[in-house]
């Protein structure tokens, strides 16, 4: 049972150009500090073989069922599923579910467009070179000062938002597809650069001894759980993103070997960061830190005191602005798409409606580092309260259901048909995962979330 329909915003033009935008949708800020870290904090080696199995077992098969149901809807996700729903028998009522993943990636973007304008400021002071023979006292008072000015991060927040806002509104092949095309080689070579860099700091094998040598014993269960939340995370499913971007890809393009090559690359992405930056923090004689600190504070130490500190400084905060610049565009996109196909409205007006309703939601985030930190919901500030919301109830709950619909509900015929595979090992693996491996994992992995598990 083929279907011919077709996205009324266009498609990507080729499986290539699709993997690249939905590498970059997966690639962010989080697997440039995130994913280092917590690899060489719980057993390194050990801890990335677990994560690779996660990958494997979890992390492709969901990646596979969300760019189906993109393809097979050609829609936004809320219509896609709905339109799925109703072609399968069931309610339309699904139709929730992809409004929900639409709803997480616009509030994703209002916080996280926050997080990249630091991003993009720490470009401008590495080329001045302020972090030149800093102190770490000087390097604190440097973020601190930025977090503690509204006025600042509004402007960085403004600069990310309306850069973001011109791509989207050129439509997917014109803005999206060139700006992806022309970004992410970019960032590629710019983390070889930085790799290449970190190999001359001396401490290269250290840091591949903390990223990559077995240490079984300090795999605790908890890091375990890491491994697997990580997986479903870092690929940028339940956002809506991978949906929507589905919903761009051409018939003819195998769902199987796009999903390989997006969850490869996101890993060996992830893999060569720690290799660019743990080396230079150990050769500086400093500690690996986790979150924001890491890349805003420990960093910018050590690219002070090395060699050509300045410039490689400015190569990879720009790399960072990249990366999170790939996934602003995909977070922004679904919303987008609903507003046009919900309104019937042309999509330069809905990509200015959406992008400033985000910009001003957007405005909390940056309150809650100074004039609103003492403002709280639910025990935490506006941030705290925004990530919280968004990575430990909405995303899980979204993957969840998105994984029960796949795997009870649409049509075999349907799956087979957009899979483009026949009766087999394959399709039987694939379905053996989604309907009984994925909902425990994920229900495991949002039950630690909260705090259950």
């Amino acid at each position: 049972m083929t279907l011919n329909r077709q996205s009324i915003h266009g498609e990507w033009s080729s499986r290539w150009a699709f993997v690249l935008a939905a590498t970059g949708a997966a690639v962010g800020l989080g697997n440039i500090w995130k994913f280092p870290y917590i690899a060489g904090e719980n057993g390194g080696g050990a801890f990335v073989i677990i994560y690779l199995i996660c990958i494997l077992v979890i992390g492709i098969p969901l990646m596979m069922a969300e760019i189906m149901l993109g393809r097979r809807g050609r829609q936004n996700p809320a219509a896609t599923m709905a339109s799925v729903a109703e072609e399968s028998g069931a309610s339309r009522h699904w139709g929730l579910v992809g409004g929900l993943g639409i709803l997480a990636g616009f509030l994703i973007l209002s916080y996280y467009s926050v997080i990249a304008g630091w991003a993009l400021n720490y470009v401008f002071k590495a080329a001045a070179g302020d972090f030149t023979n800093a102190s770490a006292q000087q390097i604190g008072a440097l973020f601190s000062n930025l977090v503690a000015s509204p006025w600042q991060l509004l402007f960085w927040h403004s600069i990310i938002m309306l850069t973001t806002m011109l791509v989207v509104a050129r439509g997917v092949r014109q803005g999206l597809e060139k700006t992806i095309v022309f970004m992410f080689p970019i960032m590629l070579i710019l983390l070889v650069i930085l790799v290449a860099y970190s190999m001359s700091s001396g401490y290269f094998e250290q840091g591949l001894a903390f990223l990559f040598h077995p240490k079984f014993a300090q795999l605790s269960p908890e890091g375990t759980l890491d491994a697997l939340g990580h997986a479903f995370f870092t690929l940028s499913l339940a956002t809506g993103s991978i949906m929507m971007y589905g919903a761009y890809l051409p018939k003819n393009a195998s769902i199987t070997r796009a999903s390989v090559a997006i969850a490869a690359a996101d890993t060996g992405i992830a893999l060569i960061a720690g290799l660019a930056i743990f080396p230079i923090v150990f050769a500086n004689g400093l500690q690996p830190g986790a979150g924001p600190g890491l890349i805003f504070q420990t960093l910018p130490i050590a690219f002070g005191h090395m060699p050509m500190g300045r410039m490689f400084a400015t190569f990879f905060f720009m790399m960072l602005v990249f990366a999170a610049f790939t996934s602003t565009l995909s977070l922004l996109e679904p919303s987008v798409a609903w507003c046009i196909e919900r309104f019937h409205m042309s999509r330069v007006r809905a990509t200015v409606i959406i992008s400033s309703l985000i910009w001003l939601l957007g405005i909390g985030t940056v309150l809650s580092f100074n004039v609103w930190k003492n403002v709280h919901l639910f025990g935490m500030d506006v941030f705290d309260f925004m990530d919280y919301l968004t990575a430990n109830i909405m995303l899980p709950l979204g993957g969840l259901l998105i994984v029960i619909f796949t795997a009870w509900f649409m049509r075999q015929e349907a799956k087979l048909d957009e899979l483009q595979i026949k009766k087999g090992f394959i399709y039987y693996k694939w379905r053996l995962t989604m309907r009984y491996v994925a909902p425990v994992a994920i229900l495991i992995v949002f039950l630690k979330f909260l705090g259950i598990f």
